[in-house]
């Protein structure tokens, strides 16, 4: 039982009020008797740590009973025991936090309760101090990822039907080289340039965020349409092509602007945010502003998954090499294969290589890949030579990526390779795109006579399609140009074509370089480019891409 509802039970109700007044008196925090009366809540005894507090306004003026007296009354006409809820006194800068407690004085008392105050109020300032710190940005001042993600939440719950809104991402580049050429200080002071340049240019409603680095995110309300999200944008635009001055020098800074619209199925902020970091990836690569298409996040979707699935498929050894011949074309005769790589997963699904090979190149993968072809091609060769009784009399190509040569160590992988099956790199021809010499000429330079130095040959793939400098084709050490397929199909019936390939051909002569034409269809074709002076030829005239035991078998039917 209550001790106070024992106490009234022995004394009657009026001693228990004096008595209750007295016990309150040895409490240190605020507390008060109340009682209703008639149907409102007045006040029988407080005691001094309530005064103390300045909770007491007076005997005539209660500001704390009218905040509470809803929930008080409720309470003493309830069963309840006791009740605790939060409450908060004043205004938002000196407001204070209270935890209140309503205690009924005994079982069946009706009328009558002792209310008590926990002052929380350093413990909860200090609480929305760290808060305030962990959703805000050091550096600038604005929202960071967790306070824009936070903001937005609670935008979207309170919205009315109907509300029309979009999240910007925008994305400075090549802000990584302001840091490391003038340094991270620098850096800092640019930052804060850009927000403030921002604020200038954004509505009062709009919501401005520094989320990461160099990746600033906007809240827009869109009162007039897709409209008001371009006005936006050319403001931006606008206020960043004006150059920085930092130190002495003088900074322009682009920037890449991804936008996601709000919609009735979106409403989750953080997938909002992915969206619109999405749309600035297609920014990047188109150098303007772009939407996000759901299209294209969805493809982007498949092909993370894609990635994930070859990962696996790499790891369990599930790829393999198909060999698709290439033929002299003046004798007819059989000298090399070209090593493709081939994907059927798990499930029986025959993946293309135009479907997986780019996404090997975007997520690195193609380095482990084009290690495992290297070893196979290799291992190939001395299959064939084991089972033909000796050398087979043929060459097996490998195709190399740009990424794969900029990654990784080729010259020595080949060359571990070439001496655990005891081959001689004379076996191989290696093939490289324009694309690869592009992006570090002599860099590649180095890489491609190492792999001369084990005796290999070198073919440039594709050759037409890229952006070869023709001085640095003089000087490297290639041996055969590859004539794209996209110049060899339908050449017959296409002059420009013609000219291209005998100008290909022709180069080729001055440079002392073989050729191979790939996409050959027709017999006819076959012809013509002999005719040109095209060393070799390869495509589904003479056979599609063929497995590990019917290319065997073609070389058996080559000695017959």
């Amino acid at each position: 039982m209550n001790p106070l509802g024992f106490v009234e039970r022995l004394v009657g109700r009026a001693q228990a009020t004096e008595i209750a007044a007295r016990l309150i008196a040895l409490l240190p925090i605020p507390a008060l008797v109340v009682r209703s009366k008639h149907g409102k809540i007045v006040l029988d005894a407080t005691n001094p740590a309530f005064d103390a507090a300045g909770l007491n306004a007076g005997p005539d003026r209660q500001p704390l009973l009218d905040l509470i007296d809803t929930r008080i009354h409720d309470f003493v006409i309830s069963e309840r025991m006791s009740e605790e809820f939060p409450l908060q006194l004043g205004l938002s800068v000196d407001c204070r936090y209270y935890q209140v407690t309503l205690s009924r004085l005994a079982k069946n008392e009706e009328g009558r309760c002792i209310v008590t105050l926990v002052d929380n109020t350093a413990e909860l300032r200090t609480e929305n101090n760290l808060r305030r710190e962990m959703m805000t940005d050091s550096l600038t001042g604005l929202p960071n990822r967790a306070g824009f993600s936070d903001r937005l939440e609670q935008l979207l719950e309170s919205a009315p039907d109907g509300f029309r809104y979009a999240v910007m991402m925008l994305d400075l580049n090549r802000f990584s080289r302001v840091n490391a050429c003038l340094g991270s200080m620098s850096g800092d002071e640019l930052l804060m340039t850009v927000a403030r340049r921002l604020k200038g240019v954004l509505r009062s409603h709009d919501i401005l965020a520094r989320i990461g680095g160099d990746e600033f995110a906007i809240f827009l309300t869109v009162e007039d349409g897709r409209d008001d999200v371009a006005h936006v944008t050319k403001r931006i635009q606008t206020a960043l092509s004006t150059p920085f001055r930092l130190s002495d020098y003088e900074i322009r800074v682009a920037s890449s602007i991804g936008i996601a619209f709000g919609a009735v199925d979106v409403d989750d902020p953080e997938e909002l945010i992915r969206h619109a970091q999405f749309a600035v990836k297609r920014s990047k690569a188109s150098g303007r502003a772009e939407a996000y298409q759901p299209q294209a996040f969805d493809l982007a979707r498949e092909q993370f998954g894609m990635e994930t699935a070859l990962r696996r498929a790499i790891d369990r050894g599930q790829l393999r090499l198909t060999y698709q011949p290439i033929y002299d074309l003046a004798s007819g005769k059989l000298v090399s294969f070209e090593a493709l790589a081939r994907w059927r997963d798990e499930n029986g699904t025959e993946h293309q290589p135009g479907a997986f090979i780019p996404v090997a190149e975007e997520s690195g993968l193609i380095v482990p890949l084009g290690r495992w072809a290297i070893e196979e091609a290799v291992r190939t060769m001395a299959v064939w030579d084991e089972q033909y009784g000796g050398e087979c009399g043929v060459k097996i190509a490998v195709n190399l990526s740009a990424i794969q040569l900029q990654r990784d160590s080729i010259a020595p992988l080949l060359q571990a390779a070439l001496t655990k099956h005891n081959l001689p790199g004379s076996r191989f021809t290696l093939e490289l795109t324009e694309s690869a010499l592009v992006t570090d000429p002599d860099r590649i330079a180095g890489i491609m006579h190492a792999l001369k130095g084990l005796g290999t040959n070198i073919a440039m793939d594709d050759f037409g399609t890229g952006y070869s400098n023709l001085a640095y084709l003089q000087k490297l050490p290639i041996d055969v140009l590859k004539i794209d397929r996209s110049f060899v199909t339908g050449m017959l019936a296409d002059r420009d074509k013609v000219a291209i390939v005998r100008a290909i051909l022709s180069l080729a002569q001055a440079l002392g370089m073989e050729t191979t034409a790939e996409g050959i269809e027709t017999n006819e074709l076959a012809q013509t480019l002999t005719a040109l002076g095209c060393t070799y030829g390869q495509g589904f005239a003479y056979a599609r891409p063929l497995e590990f035991d019917a290319a065997y078998a073609l070389l058996e039917n080559r000695r017959h």
